[in-house]
């Protein structure tokens, strides 16, 4: 009995994989001395900020005021170390990606600059994470305390991630942010880009299926639930037919709005402060300030 020979079939494969007319736009082309930023990496970094801002909550169950100071400490050297490394990666990727020429190339104390940049930014993220722990709370009565929040709430991870991912979207660090805002979306169902502006007191009831997208700008107290979709409307192109990219084209939520569940607010329009968006509706105009939009009965 004769075996079939494969050979071919894996030989052939190999080599229609690897014409460039195949991977055209997929390949990423590494150079010695620069990968991709670590998703592995990333993980620890979330990990390692949540056990800073949330001591005891996140990371080691040991710390108690009495050894905080040596435990923060420790954590933010490693922190520091992995953030150098992960940014200078996504530097790179930046320089590469873009097509920049530069003389100025990515290096490890511009990488270390941004990454020390946002270490001594974390003592003002942990203040106003703060009230999004208390708008959480304040925000719905099956809450007990804050640990519950804290602990189990899917907003918390998220609106670390993004506050985080915000940041570092500020400092011009590419892919990263990104990164570490689809890990909270894979962890939560919560999808926050991080060019997202969001001010303090900020919550999320349930959250799953929420999408918050790049040029939103949501106001202070602002309370929505699962469901909602911030989006935009279709894109405006140029005149080879390519989108325009870098325009506003999300929805501005004012203080105190509330957004119902499964609510769709589409476009560049403004949700005027204190109104109130019930459920299940689409909304592609602005709404004026106090107003109540429901469905017709």
């Amino acid at each position: 009995m004769t075996l079939f020979d494969y050979s071919h079939i894996l030989t052939d494969t190999v080599d229609k994989l690897s014409d460039n007319n195949s991977y055209r736009g997929l390949f990423h082309q590494h150079k010695d001395g620069e990968p991709l930023p670590s998703g592995k990496a990333l993980e620890e970094i979330i990990d390692l900020s949540r056990a800073i801002l949330f001591p005891g909550y996140f990371g080691k169950s040991n710390i108690n005021s009495q050894n905080i100071n040596y435990h923060i400490g420790v954590n933010l050297e490693r922190l520091f170390e992995l953030l150098t490394e992960q940014i200078q990666a996504g530097l790179c990727f930046g320089v590469e990606n873009n097509g920049m020429e530069t003389k100025d190339e990515p290096c490890r104390d511009t990488a270390a600059r941004l990454a020390s940049e946002l270490i001594r930014r974390l003592p003002e993220i942990r203040s106003i994470l703060a009230t999004d722990v208390e708008a959480a709370y304040y925000g719905d009565p099956a809450a007990t305390c804050f640990g519950e929040i804290i602990c189990c709430y899917p907003i918390i991870r998220a609106i670390t991630n993004y506050r985080i991912a915000h940041e570092l979207y500020t400092l011009n660090v590419p892919l990263i942010p990104r990164i570490i805002t689809e890990m909270a979306h894979s962890e939560t169902g919560i999808d926050i880009h991080p060019g997202a502006t969001i001010g303090h007191h900020f919550t999320i009831d349930h959250g799953t299926g929420v999408v918050i997208g790049a040029t939103c700008i949501i106001g202070n107290n602002v309370k929505l639930y699962q469901g909602v979709t911030l989006g935009a409307k279709s894109f405006p192109m140029d005149e080879n037919g390519n989108p325009i990219k870098g325009i506003p084209r999300h929805p501005i939520l004012e203080d105190d709005v509330v957004v119902y569940s499964n609510a769709t607010i589409l476009g560049r329009i403004t949700i005027g402060k204190g109104a109130t968006i019930g459920g299940n509706i689409w909304v592609t105009e602005s709404v004026p300030a106090g107003a109540r939009i429901v469905q017709r009965k």
